[in-house]
């Protein structure tokens, strides 16, 4: 079974935590962090490696223990995984070298 699809069940159970969370998120001026974005970091960095069902309250206390650096870190390398960026064009090329 896909950990996205285990973990989807217990979602609106989770809500207020994920709430909470983007909320002390806004306070600290990261206004673009959306639910989806946040619900994607938990299931693909945080709860990437869970081996066994995880218990709901634990999975509170993940939630409310994710770190706004923590969160960046993985936007910042999700962004550089999705970029566009071609090697085709020479003049970017020599910009990026300089």
């Amino acid at each position: 079974m896909d950990e996205s699809h285990r973990f989807e069940h217990f979602r609106p159970q989770v809500q207020p935590a994920v709430a909470s969370k983007l909320l002390e998120f806004q306070l600290l001026g990261l206004d673009s962090v959306s639910e989806q974005d946040f619900w994607d970091f938990l299931i693909k960095k945080k709860w990437k490696k869970i081996k066994e069902d995880m218990k709901l309250y634990v999975m509170i206390q993940e939630i409310l223990s994710v770190k706004a650096s923590d969160y960046l870190n993985f936007a910042t390398i999700e962004a550089y995984k999705t970029s566009e960026f071609s090697m085709d064009d020479e003049d970017e090329l020599k910009e990026l070298l300089k």
